[in-house]
């Protein structure tokens, strides 16, 4: 079970859109709030309050407050997927390809959105902007070997190497 807490009374709860969603939905909580962005050239933007809509530049990056804190049980993580229909339709991408959100990571959920088109784009308060999944970790470790790994298959080479 994900637990979450809202740190906003107008924060969006997650939820699944279908009974058979793998992901469930996270959304923007705009309201009041002061958002940080960063231009193409790394330049660090604080904007004043929101009222319910924000515009991201044409190659902005954004970090959207979602209001939430999640309580994710030890023993797992969430991951933080883009929307494939913001993606393909508008051009938002998460910045970082994929969150990871730790167990022992109790502050809000801010998503790291990035314009990818070359217009300004609209997020208004409650608009879905990314899905969240939740992962169970698995116990391992790391070591260090002093041999190279075997060849395990008949692989020759990565990036494209085994075809299209």
């Amino acid at each position: 079970m994900l637990k979450y807490y809202t740190t906003d009374p107008n924060a969006t709860p997650p939820k699944f859109g279908t009974r058979h969603s793998a992901c469930f939905d996270l959304s923007a909580c705009l309201m009041g709030r002061k958002i940080h962005s960063y231009s193409k050239m790394n330049d660090l933007y604080e904007g004043g309050e929101v009222i319910d809509q924000i515009e991201i530049p044409a190659e902005w990056r954004v970090l959207i407050p979602t209001g939430l804190i999640l309580d994710i049980p030890e023993g797992y993580s969430v991951r933080v997927h883009p929307r494939s229909g913001l993606s393909l339709k508008q051009g938002l991408v998460l910045a970082n390809c994929e969150g990871v959100i730790d167990s022992d990571y109790v502050n809000e959920l801010m998503i790291m959105i990035k314009n990818d088109s070359l217009q300004r784009i609209t997020i208004k308060h409650g608009d879905r902007i990314a899905q969240g999944e939740l992962v169970k970790s698995l116990d391992y470790t790391i070591e260090q070997c002093y041999t190279k790994p075997v060849q395990k298959t008949d692989r020759n080479g990565g990036f494209g190497s085994t075809g299209v």
